[in-house]
């Protein structure tokens, strides 16, 4: 939506009485100038991810990630056909993929011309601190290795190094980082989702870290 306003400018030289050889100037009359303000149309588009679907598990042409042009969509299976059968969840497109794995009810195919190649499925989990009072994150490999590839995450979204990886919820929310799937091909980041990435509970006696410049000079 573009929003004008007309600004009404009065010259100060109108509002002063100007004496010259005795006449009274003629005072000068208002100029309206029209100014157009900023175009706010796209305004709080920060958070794709927050944003309810209308329906779950449309059809691949008509779920906005799937290309609808492409031909190929139309023949895929519909989801609601695809996941009969599946252990369901409140999150995400509702379907637990963590449990459907875990109790054989999906076997994800590992490579595309080769159906026995076996997968590489690496169980460790990283856990990654939180300054804040919310529960620590922790990463656990194995579930997104029995879908996916190192390649995958490595390295052009993850530095697979130590500290080499900033990472906030900011950058997630646009689509960053673990937001390049969550949101996409995974359940979304939401508050009933918080508590799945968010899952290890601080120390009893766990208290907020200090700033450098509050150790230095602590308050007396």
């Amino acid at each position: 939506m573009n929003y004008k306003a007309n600004i009404t400018v009065v010259s100060l030289v109108a509002l002063l009485v100007v004496v010259c050889g005795g006449a009274q100037a003629a005072p000068v009359q208002p100029k309206v100038i029209q100014l157009a303000a900023a175009d706010v149309s796209d305004a709080n588009i920060f958070n794709r991810n927050l944003k309810k679907p209308k329906a779950y598990n449309l059809p691949p042409a008509e779920d906005g990630i799937h290309d609808a042009g492409n031909d190929a969509t139309h023949t895929l299976q519909k989801p609601l056909e695809a996941y009969q059968g599946l252990p369901t969840t409140e999150f995400g497109n509702r379907i637990d993929w963590v449990q459907s794995i875990d109790k054989g009810l999906l076997k994800p195919r590992w490579d595309r011309v080769d159906p026995n190649e076996e997968p590489f499925v690496m169980d460790l989990d990283i856990v990654r601190p939180v300054k804040a009072s919310v529960p620590d994150v922790v990463f656990p490999h194995r579930q997104h290795t029995e879908w996916l590839f190192c390649s995958n995450c490595h390295p052009a979204i993850f530095i697979p190094q130590k500290g080499a990886n900033q990472i906030s919820m900011s950058a997630i929310l646009l689509g960053q980082k673990c937001g390049v799937c969550h949101g996409k091909v995974s359940f979304p980041i939401a508050t009933n989702t918080c508590k799945k990435c968010h899952s290890k509970p601080k120390p009893a006696d766990w208290t907020p870290p200090l700033s450098e410049a509050s150790v230095k000079n602590p308050w007396k």
